[in-house]
């Protein structure tokens, strides 16, 4: 399956296993320390093709997301789950380690970074997040990973999970919805 976008990868272990799922061209960050020299490749990439962020799920990963979505606005994002991530020997988390299937699933599910921001009283806010039990408590992190899975934008802490639903145009009720899934997830057996 061919991608006309350019996908964002952090190295070449990333782009083997991304060439190896789909029919694809990537730019290399080669790490955190992304150069100019980079960004005005993924900038102009863009410009002629768009562009899809595709890190780790893994703080440098996340890290390299923030640079290029702030320097090259407009790009779409893909995210694979760290189950999907994880090597078989669960000491190493990255694209290079995700099935063939997973990334082809995490690519023709990509968000897009909006420039229409939703009305205001439609936003998620921090206060939502706390009463879903995605802040402050003991299970947080775990239903803002499974939501991020279910709203397909990877799993954050809970000021970028806020800061995300709000890049990707999450109103409230698509939050309730995954909400209320996570919530039925727990009750089952």
């Amino acid at each position: 399956m061919k991608i006309n976008e350019c996908i964002v990868v952090e190295g070449k272990d990333d782009t083997i296993a991304v060439k190896r799922a789909l029919d694809v061209d990537t730019i290399e960050t080669n790490g955190s320390a992304i150069g100019e020299a980079v960004l005005k490749r993924i900038a102009l990439a863009q410009q002629r093709r768009g562009v899809i962020i595709f890190t780790d799920p893994d703080v440098p990963g996340e890290r390299i997301r923030r640079i290029v979505s702030r320097e090259v606005p407009g790009c779409k994002h893909a995210f694979l789950t760290k189950e999907d991530a994880l090597s078989p020997s669960k000491d190493n988390l990255g694209i290079e380690n995700a099935s063939v299937q997973a990334i082809r699933n995490a690519i023709l599910k990509v968000r897009e970074e909006t420039a229409f921001p939703i009305e205001h009283n439609n936003s998620v806010t921090r206060q939502d997040l706390i009463d879903a039990g995605m802040m402050g408590g003991q299970e947080s992190q775990r239903r803002r990973e499974r939501a991020g899975e279910i709203l397909n934008i990877g799993y954050a802490n809970a000021k970028q999970f806020l800061k995300r639903l709000e890049m990707f145009n999450i109103d409230r009720h698509e939050f309730a919805r995954a909400v209320q899934e996570v919530l039925e997830e727990e009750r089952r057996p």
